[in-house]
């Protein structure tokens, strides 16, 4: 007995900007539609506070917007759709007005779910280095730890007690104690 044919069906963008609003995420990676619920409140919870000090970091250093908002970012390609936690917007990306035409920024930040850790830790890290993001945090909430990737990295470097981020035209770097950033509190 011969075992059935898989069809795999490749989206476009154009297929999943024309998807009704439904309350849903969509993403798109490399072709491969992801579909995630609403991140837990543990999840939401530190996307507040890291978008908080990034934007009192980007307050005092000119080097772009944070963003924490559902973002179709295709980086220009037919066959990815990214809507990352929280990022960085360099400052001549706000002129255009449109998602799709963004693209330099500098950070990019995903914060794990269950239903989204593989994605976020292979099929985007992929598009984030192509795409030139100069630093993408991948974080476990659960586990208080980030790990910290940059184009040229193997491997993450895991961070345990701070962070630390220092932009190309910043005259202070970020540092974040993750102990406050994880507090159940």
């Amino acid at each position: 007995m011969g075992m059935p044919a898989l069809q795999q069906v490749y989206y476009t963008v154009d297929d999943v900007l024309a998807f009704p609003e439904d309350g849903n995420r969509y993403e798109l990676i490399f072709g491969e539609l992801v579909v995630s619920p609403s991140p837990r409140l543990w999840h939401a919870r530190v996307q507040m506070r890291l978008t908080a000090l990034l934007m009192d970091y980007c307050r005092r250093e000119p080097i772009g917007e944070v963003f924490s908002v559902p973002a179709d970012l295709s980086w220009g390609r037919r066959d990815v759709i990214t809507q990352p936690d929280v990022f960085v917007m360099a400052p001549e990306e706000l002129t255009h007005g449109e998602w799709a035409k963004v693209r330099n920024v500098p950070l990019v930040v995903e914060i794990l779910s269950p239903s989204t850790a593989r994605h976020d830790r292979f099929g985007k890290r992929v598009i984030y280095r192509e795409q030139g993001v100069q630093t993408y945090w991948i974080i476990d909430a659960d586990a208080g730890v980030v790990e910290v990737w940059t184009p040229d990295a193997q491997f993450p470097v895991i961070e345990h007690e701070r962070l630390s981020w220092h932009p190309t035209g910043a005259t202070s770097p970020l540092v974040i104690d993750l102990a406050a950033l994880f507090a159940k509190s």
